[in-house]
């Protein structure tokens, strides 16, 4: 997240579910960069967004552990959210149409992308379900005039999944900058590659970029695993 600069200095968050330990999530400390983040720094949480025993003097951003765990309550199959304040994101998430289906990485989420208008600040018990409604089963769901989340049943889903709705983001704001029409592909190829995108060919693409990306990360001396 920190090399691919999809961060917002303090103010964005990954989660993950510990599948050994009955309710409790794993999310970045508030208070840190997303460089900064380490295997030992990051907060247990639950399920209700509440800091676990033994975490209360860890710093966490309430409104971030209300999303990832609504989102994980509600999912029992996902295992890791995204979520991201990206300018491309940002942009998009207050257009009108949303995302448009101009670009092969957006059509990867063919009919699996929902959208939650903004609410302010995500503190409330209340906005917990609406989240989990506008997400549904979608791969996506792009928070209006706010930002986008992905869900993933791996961590090598959920960073392709991320990846490349930021790409399509950018792509997007890049496209309408040039004042011209812009090319739609028919419905039946739009469904077609999304469908081509739920392939197993695909997640095993999706494990090698992740295992790829490690690489990244390790080949700059990042000690993450500490």
């Amino acid at each position: 997240m920190n090399h691919f600069r999809f961060t917002d200095l303090i103010h964005t968050h990954s989660s993950a579910r510990i599948e050994e330990t009955a309710d409790t999530l794993l999310i970045n400390r508030y208070d840190l960069l997303f460089h900064e983040v380490t295997a030992t720094n990051l907060v247990e949480i639950d399920e209700e967004g509440q800091r676990k025993h033994g975490n209360d003097h860890l710093r966490v951003n309430f409104a971030g552990c209300n999303i990832h765990s609504a989102i994980h309550k509600a999912r029992p199959d996902v295992k890791f959210v995204i979520h991201t304040h990206t300018r491309a994101g940002a942009a998009v998430s207050a257009q009108a149409k949303g995302l448009l289906p101009i670009s092969q990485q957006a059509m990867m989420f063919h009919d699996a992308v929902g959208y939650h208008d903004f609410e302010g600040f995500v503190l409330s018990r209340e906005e917990r379900t609406t989240l989990a409604r506008d997400l549904g089963m979608n791969k996506a769901l792009i928070l209006r005039n706010h930002g986008l989340i992905v869900v993933g049943r791996t961590v090598a889903e959920a960073v392709n999944r991320i990846y490349n709705l930021e790409r399509a983001c950018e792509i997007q704001i890049a496209a309408q900058s040039g004042n011209t029409p812009l090319v739609v592909p028919a419905h039946s190829i739009q469904a077609h590659l999304g469908a081509q995108a739920d392939a197993q060919i695909q997640l095993d693409i999706e494990q090698m970029a992740w295992e790829a990306c490690l690489r990244l990360i390790e080949n700059e001396g990042t000690d993450y695993r500490l």
